[in-house]
C-alpha cells in the first residue's frame, strides 16, 4: 500500500507518527511522511528517508498581521499538500493532528482517498475535532476521548498511543551505568516535554537544593534548550548529583532508572509513564485548552500519579511533596502497582492494522 502520514511539529505529534511510519515501512508498504518546515529547527530526532515538508502555519481567532502571515503559509501549505497527493497517489492518508494536517486530510477526502486520524490526548484538538467529521476512522489513545467526539461510535477505535521501538525497559544496572549513577540512591527524573518548561525547571531546582547534601539522591533533568545554560550554571553551584540535558532522546534509560518523575502531562509522556510504570508528580501545562489536565486525570484516577496544578506550583509545595516521596517507599510501590489497572495495548500494531484495513 501507499500510505501518506502527516503530523504537527511537536514531539507529541511526531513520535507516534514516526512509530507508525517505521512499522508500516518495515512491512514493505510505501510510506511517505509529511512534516511542517519548522521541525528542521528542532532537536527532535528522526531519520525517515521518505520525508516531505509543508510550510508551517500558525493561526488564531484574531485579526492581526501575524494571522495574515499564518493564513498565507496555510494556503501555501495547502497547495503543496495537493501536489503531494497528486504525485504520491496514496491509498490512505493518516493524520496526527495540528493545523498542518487539515489540508492533506481535506484533499484526501475530496479525492475519495481513505483517511484516518489519530488523537493522542484525552481531549481532542481543534484540528482533529474538525477532521473527525470527514475521515473514515478515528483512532484514540484513551477510552475517555469518546466523550469528546460527536461522531458515530462505529467510526472510533481505541488503539493507544504509538511509542518508539527503542522505548524498551533496560536493566536497572545498565541504566545506572549509562548515567554513571550509583545503586541504592533515590533517582528523580524531571522533564518538561520536548519544549521544556521554565516554571517547572525553576521550582524543581529550588525545591531540590535543600537536599543537595543528601548522599542518597541523584537527578536527571531534561530542561529544554532555553533554560539549559542558566540551569547548568545554577547546578554547578550546588553539591547535587545530577545529569542535565537540553534534549534527551534515549528516554528508555531515564525511565528505567527513575524512582519518581516530575513532569508535564503531554500525551506521549503519559503513554511512556504507563509503559514503564513510574510514579509521578504531574504538573499539567495550563494552556492549550488545558488538555494536559485531562491526560493527567487518567493517572490520578487510578492513583498512579498525583496532580499539582501549575497555578499551585511553588518551591515550598514541591519541597513538601518531595519529602513525602523520599520517605515513603510503600507509597511509591503502591503507585507502581496502580498502573496495572490500565489496559496494555500494542498501540503501534493496532493502529497499523487499522490503517491497512482501510484498503
Amino acid at each position: 500500500m501507499r500510505i501518506l502520514i502527516v503530523t504537527g511539529s511537536s514531539g507529541g505529534h511526531i513520535f507516534p507518527a514516526l512509530a507508525l511510519a517505521d512499522s508500516l515501512n518495515n512491512s514493505n508498504h510505501k510510506v511517505q511522511l509529511a512534516l511542517p518546515e519548522d521541525v528542521r529547527k528542532t532537536k527532535i530526532p528522526f531519520n525517515f528517508t521518505q520525508t516531505e515538508y509543508i510550510p508551517a502555519a500558525k493561526l488564531s481567532f484574531s485579526l492581526s498581521k501575524k494571522n495574515i502571515h499564518g493564513a498565507y503559509f496555510f494556503l501555501l501549505g495547502a497547495w503543496k499538500a495537493l501536489r503531494m497527493i497528486i504525485k504520491f497517489k496514496p491509498q490512505v492518508v493518516v493524520g496526527f493532528g495540528s493545523l498542518n494536517s487539515i489540508s492533506l486530510i481535506f484533499w484526501a477526502w475530496l479525492f475519495r482517498i481513505k483517511t484516518i486520524i489519530h488523537e493522542q490526548n484525552v481531549v481532542c484538538g481543534r484540528a482533529n475535532r474538525l477532521l473527525s467529521k470527514l475521515v473514515d476512522r478515528v483512532a484514540i489513545s484513551f477510552s475517555q476521548t469518546r466523550n469528546y467526539l460527536n461522531v458515530s461510535g462505529e467510526k472510533i477505535v481505541l488503539t493507544g498511543n504509538p511509542l518508539r521501538r527503542d522505548l524498551v525497559r533496560r536493566e536497572r544496572k545498565e541504566a545506572l551505568d549509562f548515567f554513571k549513577f550509583k545503586e541504592g540512591r533515590f533517582t528523580i527524573l524531571i522533564t518538561g516535554g520536548s519544549q521544556g518548561a521554565h516554571r517547572l525547571n525553576a521550582a524543581c531546582l529550588e525545591a531540590l537544593s535543600i537536599h543537595q547534601k543528601k548522599p542518597d539522591l541523584q537527578l536527571i533533568h531534561i530542561c529544554g534548550t532555553q533554560d539549559f545554560t542558566w540551569l547548568a550554571d545554577r547546578y554547578a553551584g550546588t553539591a547535587l548529583t545530577y545529569k542535565l540535558f537540553d534534549f534527551f532522546p534515549q528516554m528508555q534509560y531515564a525511565y528505567s532508572v527513575a524512582d519518581l518523575i516530575i513532569c508535564r502531562a503531554g500525551a506521549t509522556t503519559i503513554a511512556e509513564l504507563v509503559k514503564f510504570g513510574v510514579p509521578a508528580i504531574l504538573v499539567p501545562y495550563p494552556f492549550a485548552y488545558a488538555h494536559q489536565l485531562a491526560n493527567a486525570q487518567v493517572l490520578k484516577d487510578i492513583a498512579a500519579a498525583e496532580v499539582l496544578l501549575d497555578s499551585d506550583l511553588s518551591t515550598d509545595k514541591l519541597k513538601e511533596r518531595l519529602q513525602e516521596y523520599l520517605c515513603n517507599n510503600v507509597l511509591l510501590k503502591t503507585m507502581q502497582k496502580a498502573y496495572q489497572k490500565l489496559p496494555v495495548l500494542d498501540a503501534t500494531t493496532m493502529l497499523a492494522n487499522e490503517v491497512l484495513s482501510l484498503n
